[in-house]
């Protein structure tokens, strides 16, 4: 049986802070990817993608291999890095992806999402942003070059002279700075996280049936059952296990 949402349901807006260098992020995309599919009133739901930058000191310009520069950052020995990307890599598969860090580059990721600024202007933030996940974890793309983010982001739909134009400059900088201002405001330190409404949140790539909890709790809130004005409260009903006779 199909369940529909009534005429007047409100759209359950969720927000997602998350960064284009986050593996963990990528992951918790598509988990609640399939909680939405699966989710009956997912019309009905606003997907908004929020900028945050895990390592804004990253300078801009061509990347440096990913291995190197988690050592180098937590003081780890590069073979204590590489088991902790393999651990990572195995939950990813178990998604669908196919991380390879052995090609994945350490880059500043602003510049990535003022383009997703950009493509949420024209309905495209959730392709641009599965596009540039996909080139920087699966593909090796070196996301701190300018062509590269115009080649990846073209390919998903984005207009390559209006990408180009918006590298050029700061168009949508003040959007991703604003972004960044919110998170801080709401407490997020780390990412991905999910906020209902501003009213639910969660952090951390779930697993899927949290997200449906956590989508399921928002609808409730946003749309609650009415009762009927001059019912009976005294009609007789069954409890749980119980049923007075």
């Amino acid at each position: 049986m199909t369940t529909s949402a009534p005429d007047q349901a409100r759209t359950l807006t969720v927000e997602i802070w998350s960064d284009i260098a986050c593996p963990w992020c990528y992951i918790g995309k598509k988990r609640f990817e399939t909680a939405l599919a699966d989710f009956p009133f997912r019309d009905h739901v606003e997907v908004r993608w929020r900028s945050y930058e895990l390592s804004p000191t990253t300078p801009a310009g061509p990347g440096r291999p990913e291995i190197d520069a988690l050592s180098e950052m937590k003081g780890i020995p590069r073979s204590q890095a590489e088991r902790m990307f393999a651990q990572v890599t195995a939950v990813a598969a178990g998604e669908g992806l196919t991380y390879d860090f052995e090609r994945t580059l350490a880059v500043n990721t602003f510049d990535g999402h003022r383009l997703v600024h950009l493509a949420a202007s024209a309905g495209l933030a959730d392709a641009v942003l599965e596009a540039l996940y996909s080139a920087h974890f699966e593909q090796g793309a070196d996301l701190g070059e300018d062509e590269t983010l115009v080649r990846v982001v073209a390919d998903a739909g984005l207009d390559a002279n209006e990408a180009r134009a918006v590298l050029a400059g700061n168009d949508h900088a003040d959007a991703v700075r604003h972004d960044e201002a919110e998170a801080r405001a709401i407490g997020v330190t780390g990412v991905p996280f999910f906020v209902v409404d501003r009213r639910l949140g969660v952090s951390g790539a779930q697993p899927a049936d949290v997200f449906t909890q956590l989508l399921a709790e928002g609808w409730k809130a946003a749309n609650p059952l009415a009762t009927l004005v001059g019912a009976d409260p005294s009609a007789q009903a069954c409890l749980d296990d119980t049923c007075a006779i």
